[in-house]
């Protein structure tokens, strides 16, 4: 099994990769999510938010992947994530990246109780150098290492009942953070399409 993930191998996958597209139905919105990859010498980093905390707001100060709902102006959802990006911390994906590929969408049913579809998009970051001009949603901006979330090296288990949740559940360490949840979804999901 691969240890590391390796660039050439992501890009054939997704480009073999058909992602089943279902349409949102009328009770349901689109959202789309930026998974940015940047290669560094301690391995494949990805990009992350911790989201601000903000009342109403169903993933109020958790780790996530830049994005949100598609906009009726939006003419897919890469564009969607692309804006999302630029609104959330200023990073403009279009002269500075590459788009490699989609992931199949994840249904989300937040606490707010509003039923969404998001897709993840996958970028490489071709720009070794970026600044990020995070907005009032986003407390921090922070890479973390997807090689070590591949091979188990960064995997955790943490409680969180600030969000109403009890027990303990699995996550990726990033910094002093944990991804989980949603984001975990959909970070295995790109992993077993790897594999």
């Amino acid at each position: 099994m691969r240890q590391s993930l390796e660039l050439p191998h992501i890009e054939k996958q997704l480009a073999r990769h058909d992602p089943v597209s279902e349409s949102a139905t009328a009770d349901q919105r689109e959202a789309a999510v930026a998974l940015i990859l940047k290669p560094a010498k301690a391995g494949l980093m990805g990009l992350f938010i911790l989201r601000a905390k903000k009342a109403g707001d169903p993933w109020s100060g958790q780790m996530a992947l830049p994005g949100g709902h598609r906009e009726r102006n939006d003419l897919s959802l890469v564009e969607t994530a692309k804006r999302e990006t630029f609104e959330e911390i200023g990073l403009d994906l279009g002269p500075k990246s590459r788009f490699l590929g989609a992931l199949e969408g994840v249904r989300a049913n937040p606490r707010s109780g509003i039923d969404l579809v998001v897709t993840p998009q996958i970028f490489l970051l071709e720009t070794p150098a970026v600044t990020f001009t995070p907005n009032e949603e986003v407390a921090r901006v922070l890479w973390g290492n997807l090689d070590q979330m591949f091979n188990g090296a960064a995997r955790t288990e943490a409680s969180f009942p600030e969000f109403q949740r009890e027990g303990k559940f699995p996550g990726y360490r990033v910094d002093s953070e944990v991804v989980w949840g949603l984001t975990f979804r959909m970070l295995n999901d790109f992993f077993d399409l790897l594999r």
